[in-house]
């Protein structure tokens, strides 16, 4: 459940949703079911395998009418929700400063050279590459988002 809640906190601060620019506003996601299942249509099994070829520790779940495998590549815990004819809608893959880009890196410790990197979110949707990074300094708590070599502070939490 908390893993949910995650991923649609990260994919909602990645796609820079307005209703954050509110701080009274209340955003209700609708309903949805998610089933364990092992029936996977044979079209989206290959979609997988030609769009992470080195997935590995698989779980297949039903998404209403979708498919969300979650899987290990590269060092990163993934989420890839799959269409039933095989088109990824979206991939919210978890890591570490590690798994940052070179670039994306460089950048972050430039912005923030007094915090540490607790960890990093990648969104992958509709052609856009999203990289979400976890800060923490002495005094705060730093959510950046990164996007074509554009840095935003999304949130700052002072610690108390």
């Amino acid at each position: 459940m908390k893993t949910r809640i995650f991923i649609i906190v990260a994919f909602l601060l990645a796609c820079g949703s307005p209703s954050f620019a509110q701080e009274d506003s209340v955003v209700t996601l609708p309903t949805i079911t998610v089933t364990s299942t092992a029936d996977v249509p044979s079209v989206v099994n290959s979609a997988l395998d030609r769009t992470f070829p080195d997935a590995f520790n698989l779980s297949w779940y039903k998404y209403d009418k979708d498919y969300l495998a979650r899987f290990i590549q590269n060092d990163m815990d993934h989420n890839a929700l799959f269409k039933k004819n095989g088109v990824l809608k979206y991939d919210v893959s978890f890591g570490y400063e590690s798994n940052l880009p070179e670039d994306v890196l460089q950048m972050v410790q430039a912005s923030y050279p007094d915090h540490k990197i607790t960890r990093t979110f990648r969104v992958q949707e509709g052609g856009r590459d999203i990289w979400v990074v976890n800060l923490e300094s002495i005094n705060n708590y730093v959510i950046a988002r990164v996007e074509q070599d554009q840095l935003e502070e999304v949130q700052r939490f002072n610690k108390s």
